[in-house]
């Protein structure tokens, strides 16, 4: 039986045993409008709320599940403990790969798990990192094929370059013997995506952090300067606005 007739039986059975005033049952569109108000003020809970109810009715509508995996995230970057973040990590993680099988042409379906995976990284083990890390470059790759002007996969693919390309080397050789071999990239690989992403976006503040990010990781103080300087007077407008410019004020003071 469909979701959306059971709801209606439901509720024609409470009004025949209890009198209740006839109950209507809200319509797809009308829960996702709902739960998309609660997204602009990233109350991911509230969202939910409705965003679930949703995915009851219509569970292959992919834009929904995009929307539901990314509430999840919010939750983790949200949440205190490891476990926690972890464990809305790895539910947004199932939402992503539902809506990814479900739109193998969609660059934001392809590009959702990687994201995820991202944020996750820090808190994994060295082995899942390793284990990780090639999943997220080529969903970043496909999500960029798909649509070039996609900002969100440029920063990714970015990401994935810097942090492959400080690893220590042995760090890098530990993990090639016991986990398997690390990618090699360059500080410059991720400079062109990051740039990239400016190009495509640049009302983004993380582009001009992470790239300053970058450039202080080369030591070109100037450069690394002029481009957190920028990302940090821009204000406040997604949910990991705040956590960035942490990373850049961190950045910003350890440069000479």
């Amino acid at each position: 039986m469909q979701p959306r007739v059971l709801i209606q039986i439901m509720c024609i059975v409470t009004v025949l045993l209890t009198g209740a005033r006839p109950c209507v049952a809200e319509t797809v569109g009308e829960l996702i409008a709902k739960g998309d108000k609660y997204d602009l003020t990233f109350e991911a809970n509230r969202a939910l709320n409705y965003y679930l109810q949703a995915v009851e009715l219509e569970p292959n509508n992919v834009p929904l599940l995009l929307r539901i995996a990314r509430q999840y995230r919010y939750l983790m970057a949200d949440a205190r403990s490891n476990e926690d973040k972890l464990k809305f990590g790895n539910t947004a993680l199932g939402y992503g790969t539902r809506a990814a099988k479900l739109a193998p042409h969609d660059s934001e379906a392809q590009l959702s798990s990687a994201i995820t995976y991202g944020k996750m990284l820090p808190y994994e083990g060295s082995k899942a990192q390793v284990e990780i890390s090639p999943f997220i470059k080529a969903a970043a790759d496909k999500a960029i094929r798909l649509d070039p002007r996609n900002d969100t996969a440029w920063h990714v693919l970015g990401r994935w370059h810097q942090v492959l390309a400080n690893v220590g080397v042995l760090k890098r050789t530990l993990g090639g013997i016991l986990y398997g071999k690390l990618p090699v990239t360059t500080n410059e690989a991720a400079l062109k995506c990051f740039a990239q992403a400016i190009a495509i976006n640049p009302k983004r503040l993380r582009h001009y952090i992470e790239l300053g990010r970058t450039y202080a990781q080369m030591g070109k103080n100037a450069e690394a300067r002029r481009f957190l300087e920028k990302g940090l007077s821009m204000p406040n407008q997604e949910h990991d606005d705040p956590e960035m410019k942490a990373k850049g004020r961190e950045a910003l003071e350890k440069l000479p």
